[in-house]
């Protein structure tokens, strides 16, 4: 793993070796190193992040799963956003084809996350306007922390309930069936969720990109070409004007890049 961007001393050191030719070897990050380099910034508000992988063709997935078109390194930052975050956001359909389990507690992480003041894993928050849920799956009936279920007021009555029996804690964030993005993002920080990360699915991705409320987008490029009609990371409705982010972070190891962009007028609240 190398840093490209920022550059500093120790990156400019890197290039100047390889450049002069002197064997530069690269080295596995550890955990701690990877948790300080995607560190969530000290605001109040909430930060809503999101964690995608595309192939240089622009696929999200193969074969409708993203694991085919990752690496074990992506995989690990996988692991290291959900050890900093208070609520992994995601969407139902994702739930259901990538088998979805709550998130574990990470010794590596303890001390951190104490410090923080956040519990000993973060919380998963399922997104849905039918709740058509397999609510006897471990996500819902043995979570270290309760799954949230993210819908709208019109929700039919008995499969809340079903939820609630099941021991999900249904949140309202929208005035029909389904969601309102912002009002989601409002009502996890209501509920002292200010450091959430969503997954995906490309769709939610997308309706969370169309509302603006979207402030930091990590996306590992897998140096993978896939072809057939695989969705994109995002999805769903266009915005009037293409939003521009700016380059935080990119790291790489073996070909892939490992990159986080931020909305610019929040970059400057990091």
């Amino acid at each position: 793993m190398r840093r490209l961007f920022p550059v500093t001393y120790e990156t400019a050191a890197q290039a100047s070796a390889e450049v002069s030719g002197t064997d530069v070897t690269e080295r596995e990050w550890e955990l701690g190193e990877l948790a300080d380099a995607y560190a969530y910034p000290g605001v109040r508000s909430p930060w809503l992040r999101a964690n995608m992988v595309s192939t240089l063709d622009g696929a999200a997935q193969h074969e409708g799963r993203s694991q085919p078109i990752s690496n074990a390194t992506d995989m690990r930052i996988f692991g290291v956003l959900r050890g900093l975050a208070d609520v992994v956001v995601v969407g139902a359909e994702t739930v259901r084809q990538e088998g979805y389990r709550p998130a574990r507690a990470r010794e590596a992480f303890a001390a951190r996350r104490e410090a923080a003041g956040q519990g000993p894993a973060a919380a998963i928050a399922v997104v849905t306007a039918s709740l058509d849920l397999d609510f006897s799956l471990p996500l819902f009936t043995s979570p270290l922390v309760p799954t949230l279920v993210l819908t709208g007021a019109a929700a039919a009555p008995e499969r809340v309930a079903a939820a609630e029996h099941a021991g999900a804690r249904v949140v309202i964030a929208g005035d029909g069936a389904g969601i309102e993005p912002a009002r989601a993002v409002r009502a996890l920080g209501d509920l002292g969720h200010t450091r959430l990360l969503t997954e995906g699915g490309p769709r939610l991705l997308g309706q969370f990109i169309a509302a603006g409320v979207l402030d930091e987008m990590c996306v590992t490029l897998s140096p993978m070409l896939a072809a057939g009609d695989a969705q994109r990371i995002a999805g769903g409705p266009s915005v009037p004007v293409p939003q521009r982010f700016e380059l935080a972070s990119l790291l790489e190891e073996a070909g892939f890049l490992y990159s986080r962009y931020r909305r610019p007028e929040r970059q400057s609240e990091s």
